[in-house]
């Protein structure tokens, strides 16, 4: 489950803040205006949960090429832990 900073992260990149837990009124802009509103903040929830879960599948198939590569070579994940890899 996302967290208020991951949400931040997501919609927020450029933008300075802090928060402490996971409420928008515990949001701190260092006094300058919202950079969103409270319902994008929640709402970014939703976004950040789905775009975890998108880079644990694009990792998944990162991974199985990267395995397919080594299987074409005779290798697999054991020479490479024996390589320190």
């Amino acid at each position: 489950m996302a967290t208020g900073a991951d949400v931040l992260t997501l919609l927020c990149p450029d933008v300075e803040w802090t928060i402490s837990g996971d409420s928008y009124e515990n949001i701190d802009w260092f006094g300058k205006n919202p950079a969103i509103s409270k319902r994008q903040f929640e709402e970014g929830f939703v976004q950040a949960d789905e775009a975890k879960e998108q880079a644990k599948v694009e990792a998944a198939v990162k991974r199985s090429a990267a395995l397919a590569k080594l299987a074409a070579l005779g290798l697999d994940e054991d020479d490479l832990k024996a390589l320190g890899l």
